[in-house]
Parts: structure tokens; C-alpha cells; sequence
């Protein structure tokens, strides 16, 4: 009798449990709400706990010597500068050190997406540059060069009011260069190789502005063409990716010798197979690029779709991959896995996760007929190599990812979509054009893919 008192009692027990967890599921609703109230209630945690310590978390000692007034986060966001008040039912002093304290919080979220996007700049987008069986050393090394030149020039330019308006040096303003630095790494995969050390400085050096340019008319009604707010392009498919591509390709019309057309672009498995752990470091952190920008409601939407989006391009780059050459190719596995993100970078926080598996599955197929199929056509035309097949990654995908966004996403003005893509590819193509004029004026390297005419390498020394 006394075992059946006691699992009764323990019944009891379980049910009591129960039915306080699914009252507190019922008091929260899912997406936007649950984020802002977790927010909240760290926030909220902060204060009371730390109000009076002289180490607390938050960047203010003492609310007492805060004035009391709201404060206003800024959420820089490739479609839309979404400004949130914060407001609380705090008295006027403990009020303000909440704002303050839910500032610095916000922040710190900020500064995770950050390093995230930084993971993928330099160990990403470097590693998977050095497929190149004898070019590892120059493709990592511009690399660091592009990067710690183009995040301090971007934001040199924004605080100095030169494209839109001046803008402080905040988390928000990093993040943006960060995606800055990525456009110019895409543009530099297209000559990857073919520069010497030197001229990559001069090409960040021009790019930048470039960049910049497109981004104001893109974003901030630069010239008027597209009103603010209004194209839909929350992960870069336009401003970032399509812009970097066909930059690049601009690039290699005037940067490609009739040699580098009979000479082999080799890699091998060792090559290879670092060049798949950079495309795994950006698989990983893609999720971080896509909802950064995006707005606070809608970062965990972007997060998830994009991870989709990628799930989708794996699987069609295999089977693409295996039904057009026979065997699986692990330059195909390495690149065009990734296209799925590139795609849905635009509606990524406007669209539903079905619609986003689908995007990303598309994309993946377009990415491999890329390269099995179209690039050898495009760089006849062009007369120039496209080393690493920037084209096929994001200079198509990003063109489907900001014209598929007219169908999938919400709130989407097709005019001003398509007119986004349309201006995008030319300015990118100007620019860039003359930009290969300028680099070819310093000459052309003795070998191209070669690091010994630049670096000391390992073999010399033996």
C-alpha cells in the first residue's frame, strides 16, 4: 500500500510539473516575441542584480548618474534601418540603466554575429582559395591583405559622410564592413593568381568606393533610383555577391594573358581538400552572414532559412554533381554547396522555410551546370579565366537569389527588384573594367599560380 501511495503521489507530482511548463509555453508566443522577451528579462536580471556592484555587466556604474530618457537602438539592416524604443515600467533611474543595459546586450549579440562573419573572411573564404595546388601561400595572403584593408577603408568612408550619411563607428557599422570585405574576396577569386601582391592592394583600394557607390543607390536612395527601404536584399544576393562577381569578371578582361589560357589551373587531393574545409567554416557560419543585418524579429526566420537553403544546394550539388559528369567532383561539393545561401542571402528574412529548400535546391543545380557547362563559354567570350568560378557562386545565384525574391518573398516591389539587379551588374561591370585597366598599367606576373615568384617556399631551402 505504501509503493502505491507513493506513485500517486509522484503522478501527482509529474502532472503538477506539467501544467506549470505549458502555462509557461502559453504565456509566450513563438519568434519575435520570445527573443524580445528574453532579451528583457536579461536585461531586466542585469539591473537588479548588478544595479548597485561596481563590477556589473553593464558599461554604467550607477544608473543615478544617467539622465533619464529613452534611448533608441539602431539596427542597420540591408533592407530597412529599423529603430526600436526601448520602454520600461522602471522608475526614471533604474529605467534609463535598463535601456542602457539592453544597448550593451543587443551589442554583444552584435559583436557574436561579427566574428562569425570574420570566421568566415579569414578561414572560410581563405581556405577555400587555396585549391590551387602551388598558389596556398598568395591565396591566403590576399586574403589578409583584402580583409585588413578593406574593413578600416569602408569605415574610414562612412564616418567621413562620403557615400550617404555620416554613420558612427559602431557594431553595426563592422558588420557592414565585414560585408564589404566579402564582396571584395569574391571579386578577388576571379583573378585569383594572376596579380601580383601589390596590385591586390590597388584593387581594394578601388573597389571600396566602388562598392560603396552601388550600396548607396541600392540602400539609401542614392541618386534617387531605388527609395530606401525598398529592395528586398537582407543577405547581399545584389549588393554584395552579384556586385563582387561581376566586378571580378570586369577584372580579368584586362588581367589575363593569352598564356594563362594554356596554362593549367592544377590542384590536388591535399589542396582540395583544404579548399573543403573553408567551404565548411562558411557552411557553418553562413546562418550569422544572413541574419545580421536582419531585424531583431526576424534573425532567428533568416538564420533557419538559410540553413535550409544550404540543405537544399548540398543535395542537388550531389545529384547534379553525379548525373552530368559521372563521378562526384569535389570542386562541385566545395563551391556550389554554398550557392543555396548566396540564393536566398535577398529573401531570406521575407520567406518561408519550404520556399527557401527550394531556393537553395535550384540554386545548387545552377551552380554545377555553371561549371561543367557555361563557364568554359563565358570565358571564351570574355577572353579571361575566372580561377575560382566567382561566376557560377554568386554572380548567377546572386542574380536568381534577387529576382526569385520577387515570388517568394513578402512585401517585394518586382520593378525595384529587377531594377536593382539590372543597375548592380552594370555598375559592377564599369567598375571593374576599369579597374583591370588600371592594375594592368603595374605589369603581369612572370608566372601565374606560381608562389615561388613571390614567396619563400619550402623546396628552395633544400
Amino acid at each position: 500500500m505504501t509503493v502505491k501511495k507513493f506513485l500517486n503521489l509522484s503522478v501527482v507530482v509529474c502532472i503538477s510539473l506539467l501544467s506549470i511548463s505549458l502555462c509557461g509555453v502559453m504565456r509566450h508566443s513563438y519568434g519575435a516575441e520570445v527573443l524580445k522577451n528574453q532579451l528583457l528579462d536579461h536585461a531586466e536580471f542585469a539591473i537588479h542584480d548588478d544595479l548597485d556592484d561596481s563590477y556589473a555587466w553593464s558599461s554604467i556604474e550607477r544608473s543615478s548618474e544617467v539622465n533619464a530618457e529613452n534611448h533608441r537602438i539602431l539596427l542597420a539592416s540591408n533592407n530597412v534601418e529599423t529603430q526600436t524604443t526601448i520602454k520600461t515600467a522602471l522608475p526614471s533611474a533604474q529605467g534609463e540603466s535598463q535601456g542602457i543595459v539592453m544597448n550593451d546586450f543587443l551589442e554583444l549579440l552584435k559583436y557574436g554575429k561579427a566574428i562569425h562573419v570574420l570566421a568566415m573572411l579569414m578561414i572560410g573564404f581563405g581556405f577555400l582559395m587555396v585549391f590551387v595546388k602551388r598558389y596556398g601561400y598568395g591565396a591566403v595572403t590576399a586574403t589578409y591583405i583584402a580583409v585588413s584593408i578593406a574593413i578600416p577603408y569602408y569605415m574610414f568612408f562612412k564616418e567621413m559622410h562620403i557615400f550617404g550619411e555620416p554613420a558612427e563607428l559602431t557594431m553595426d557599422q563592422f558588420i557592414l564592413a565585414e560585408f564589404c570585405a566579402v564582396s571584395v574576396l569574391i571579386a578577388t577569386g576571379a583573378f585569383l593568381g594572376r596579380l601580383k601582391m601589390a596590385q591586390y592592394i590597388i584593387m581594394t583600394l578601388i573597389f571600396v568606393p566602388s562598392y560603396m557607390l552601388n550600396e548607396w543607390i541600392m540602400l539609401d536612395n542614392g541618386m534617387g533610383l531605388i527609395p530606401k527601404g525598398q529592395l528586398i536584399d537582407t543577405g547581399g544576393s545584389i549588393v554584395i555577391h552579384q556586385f563582387g562577381a561581376y566586378f571580378g569578371l570586369g577584372v580579368i578582361v584586362r588581367m589575363t594573358t593569352s598564356e594563362d589560357f594554356n596554362k593549367k589551373i592544377e590542384s590536388d587531393k591535399i589542396s582540395n581538400q583544404f579548399s573543403m574545409l573553408g567551404s565548411m567554416v562558411l557552411w557553418v557560419f553562413w546562418p550569422s552572414f544572413c541574419s545580421a543585418p536582419a531585424e531583431i524579429s526576424k534573425m532567428p526566420l533568416a538564420a533557419v532559412n538559410t540553413v535550409l537553403a544550404l540543405c537544399g544546394a548540398t543535395v542537388s550539388t550531389y545529384i547534379a554533381s553525379t548525373m552530368i559528369r559521372k563521378k562526384i567532383a569535389i570542386e562541385d561539393m566545395a563551391n556550389a554547396t554554398l550557392a543555396g545561401a548566396v540564393a536566398i542571402g535577398s529573401s531570406c528574412a521575407h520567406t518561408t522555410p519550404k520556399a527557401s529548400l527550394i531556393v537553395g535546391f535550384v540554386a545548387g543545380i545552377l551552380s554545377v551546370i555553371g561549371f561543367t557547362i557555361i563557364q568554359p563559354r563565358v570565358q571564351r567570350a570574355l577572353k579571361g579565366i575566372d580561377t575560382c568560378g566567382v561566376h557560377n557562386l554568386h554572380g548567377m545565384p546572386g542574380i536568381f537569389g534577387g529576382l526569385v525574391a520577387i515570388a517568394v518573398a513578402q512585401n517585394v516591389v518586382p520593378g525595384l527588384q529587377i531594377k536593382g539587379v539590372f543597375i548592380t551588374l552594370i555598375i559592377a561591370w564599369i567598375t571593374g573594367l576599369a579597374t583591370g585597366t588600371i592594375v594592368s598599367l603595374f605589369g603581369y606576373r612572370k608566372q601565374s599560380y606560381e608562389d615561388a615568384v613571390e614567396f619563400i617556399v619550402e623546396e628552395e631551402h633544400h
